[in-house]
């Protein structure tokens, strides 16, 4: 897709990911609405931020009327990144946490991707990159509610992408190891360091996917930090 002067949502651009992804896209000419729940430090003429927590419908849908009040409805990139997890054992993950994953990881993604759909059809152009992890390949011990919403994110994805294909649109799902962000701030015990992946690496592999020919699909990428331990 050629993304000079296209409209694009992105979730989650407080920090981290979500950001750098918005600061790549800007460069590319991409007309940015921010969905967040903490404006970013961002001052650019086509970034547009709305305020947002995608586990609450009712702030989506107003996000969305918003957006599309500012930019037009016309909205071909859709970047599902936002996103957290809490670590523990099960039988000690309390309820709240637990729910409060999958509102954000999983009903998230199908509050704002149900309402960009229609439009995406209507331009036979369309595409949604959603940021699994690689908890969405494979389990972790003491992180049975994050792994299962990455696991979600992935069917999902995947079942998407054969309702969609047909008229134009690509699913497509990215799949970390860890990065050095935010993500790791409330896990006891695990810090980020410089041998995890740099969130703007992980970024410049989410717009080259987005950049691809109208028919060529990545459905799915995995990326990983190569020495994640540092040298031996």
């Amino acid at each position: 897709m050629e993304l000079r002067n296209k409209v694009a949502v992105v979730t989650g651009v407080s920090k981290g990911l979500g950001l750098e992804i918005v600061k790549l896209l800007l460069g590319k000419g991409v007309i940015v609405a921010g969905w967040g729940r903490n404006q970013p430090s961002v001052t650019h003429p086509n970034f547009h931020f709305f305020s947002c927590d995608v586990a609450d419908e009712a702030q989506v849908e107003q996000a969305y009327q918003a957006t599309v009040a500012r930019l037009g409805a016309d909205i071909r990139i859709l970047v599902n990144n936002a996103g957290f997890g809490v670590a523990g054992p099960l039988e000690t993950m309390s309820s709240a946490d637990w729910k409060s994953m999958f509102d954000t990881n999983v009903h998230g993604i199908f509050y704002t991707t149900k309402r960009l759909i229609p439009a995406m059809k209507a331009a036979d152009e369309g595409h949604i990159l959603n940021v699994a992890s690689i908890a969405g390949l494979n389990g972790v011990a003491n992180f049975a509610g994050y792994v299962g919403t990455k696991h979600a994110v992935r069917g999902i994805s995947h079942s998407l992408y054969m309702e969609l294909r047909d008229f134009g649109i690509k699913i497509s799902t990215i799949y970390p190891g860890s990065i050095q962000t935010h993500f790791f701030d409330d896990i006891p015990g695990m810090d980020a360091h410089n041998h995890m992946m740099r969130a703007e690496d992980v970024a410049q592999t989410v717009v080259q996917t987005l950049e691809t020919h109208p028919n060529y699909f990545v459905v799915d990428v995995e990326c990983r930090p190569l020495r994640p331990k540092g040298k031996k």
